[in-house]
């Protein structure tokens, strides 16, 4: 490990760096110290790692490692107290500082990052959405609407347009669970993601992914004594779970792996089963539903630990893997990264059945026979065919070489009529899609146009509570002021009679006296 990093030159340590397999980066100075179960994610070449715990101990700095420089350092943050002005212009509510929190999860959303769930001292009972402003440094939690999930660490999160999935996770009961949330960051409003088939078992400590912004795919975590290999795919369009047959490289269960999505690609890093560590890194092709081992470490190595993280970045125009933390007996804090090969363009695979390969074989011999009598060369007199000795004269070579022209032309007649029926179908096709894809998009439409209205609803109902109090608060001091009123009149008829005189006789009553 020691010779590798002296390779490593600090100005262009990318180049050196092999294809699909794991290297550790030289650190020079103060480094982040160990942890696992933190959340990081990558934003302009510069790693942020966030909480953790280490030794039963929640942690709440926030570290940076810079991929050019190869650097570490640390984000002081500011809270409402440093900054109450930016706490309006925020839309958010800054109620306590940024706790020291373990197993949440992060995404980087605008100019922030977005903190979802996670465990830490301070109890909460509905899931905390907290933010960090990386161009202000101020942090704080947002107010969320609507249907909020219960408090919840080992989750998973995705991202799908401006809509997040939460997915399964453990509460601070330990009672494990398997609902699904979504959170429309554009209003902050939650709402339960109804679903048909059967959804993945309650688990906590999985991975989660999507394909093509319609498939979200669940993989691995644990019960609190099982361990789980399998993969579920959840349909957005159509809200069906289903487990899909795999192939490739067997997969070995596991719990607090880390997962990152590269075009089509699912790499899966680390993870174990308490017992033993996962030391091979395995890649989900999702598009065909194959796993393939890629790299491998060796055992008790820092990669083959649970509760690390895996980002991707781009760096010197490279596309890299960086992985950091973990636990395996001891905490971690290397930083590991992995150069991908270049992304080959994929062609769709074209399946063929018997009788079409068969037909494309008859064509090409029927075209090698018809090319050869154009040959300025005549055949041999004995042509002697398949090596065995059978002997055809001219004439009979001449009668196979016309019924295999005549087979030719049929073959060709029924691919011409093959090919007008696939367009009449690829027409019908394209008109079904393009009926689905307007409904898919109004469907899509009258759903966000729904939840702005159940937002609304939502803050027009607390505006007419907070008239209703006032309204009973109003018709309270009417009551007392119309019980004052009938004490001062009871008071005024109690007084002697030159008062009352004075009070109804007028002029006339000061004439009489």
């Amino acid at each position: 490990m020691e010779e590798i990093r002296k390779e490593i030159d600090v100005g262009d340590w990318h180049s050196n760096l092999p294809h699909d397999e794991w290297t550790p980066l030289l650190v020079s100075g103060s480094r982040a110290s160990a942890r696992y179960k933190h959340a990081a994610v990558v934003v302009d070449e510069k790693l942020y790692i966030v909480g953790g715990s280490r030794n039963g101990r929640y942690l709440s700095d926030v570290q940076v490692f810079d991929l050019r420089s190869l650097t570490w350092s640390s984000l002081k943050l500011k809270t409402e107290s440093s900054n109450a002005e930016n706490a309006e212009d925020e839309g958010v509510s800054l109620r306590e500082a940024f706790p020291a929190i373990s197993d949440h999860r992060i995404i980087k959303w605008g100019n922030k990052l977005l903190l979802i769930g996670g465990h830490s001292k301070q109890s909460s009972v509905n899931l905390s959405v907290r933010f960090i402003n990386l161009e202000t440094h101020l942090c704080g939690v947002i107010d969320t609407w609507g249907n909020v999930p219960v408090s919840r660490g080992g989750h998973s999160i995705t991202l799908v347009g401006s809509r997040v999935f939460v997915f399964g996770g453990e509460d601070k009961n330990r009672r494990l669970l398997n609902d699904l949330h979504v959170l429309d960051l554009e209003t902050m409003t939650w709402d339960v993601v109804e679903t048909t088939q059967t959804r993945p078992v309650p688990r906590f400590d999985h991975t989660a992914a999507t394909h093509s912004d319609r498939y979200l795919l669940i993989f691995g975590g644990c019960s609190h004594s099982i361990f789980f290999s399998d993969l579920h795919i959840l349909d957005l369009q159509t809200m069906e779970w289903s487990q899909p047959q795999v192939q490739g490289d067997d997969v070995t269960p596991r719990a607090g792996h880390a997962g990152i999505t590269i075009s089509e690609n699912w790499y899966i890093v680390g993870g174990g089963d308490n017992s033993n560590g996962c030391l091979e890194t395995f890649v989900l092709n999702m598009s065909k539903m194959v796993w393939s081992a890629s790299a491998h470490v060796e055992a008790r190595h820092p990669l083959a630990s649970e509760g690390l993280s895996v980002c991707s970045a781009s760096v010197f125009g490279e596309s890299i893997l960086v992985a950091f933390g973990g636990y395996n007996g001891k905490y971690n804090n290397d930083i590991f990264v992995m150069r991908l090969k270049p992304g080959e363009s994929s062609h769709p695979k074209i399946f063929k059945s018997p009788a079409a390969a068969a037909a494309a074989a008859s064509v090409t011999a029927a075209y090698a026979i018809a090319k050869s009598e154009k040959s300025d060369f005549p055949p041999p007199a004995n042509p002697t065919l398949n090596g065995i000795g059978n002997t055809f004269s001219e004439g009979d070579i001449r009668k196979r070489i016309d019924a295999v022209k005549e087979e030719k032309r049929s073959l060709e007649s029924s691919v011409a009529e093959t090919k007008v029926e696939n367009s009449k179908l690829k027409e019908k096709i394209d008109e079904v899609n393009n009926s689905h894809t307007e409904l898919s998009q109004e469907l899509q439409s009258v759903q966000g146009q729904l939840i702005s209205e159940r937002s609304r609803c939502f803050k027009l109902e607390a505006q007419i509570a907070e008239l209703q109090k006032a309204l009973e608060s109003g018709q309270a001091i009417e009551a007392e002021v119309e019980m004052l009123r009938r004490q001062k009149s009871a008071s005024e008829e109690g007084e002697d009679g030159t008062v009352k005189r004075r009070g109804s006789g007028g002029v006339w009553g000061w004439v009489a006296r």
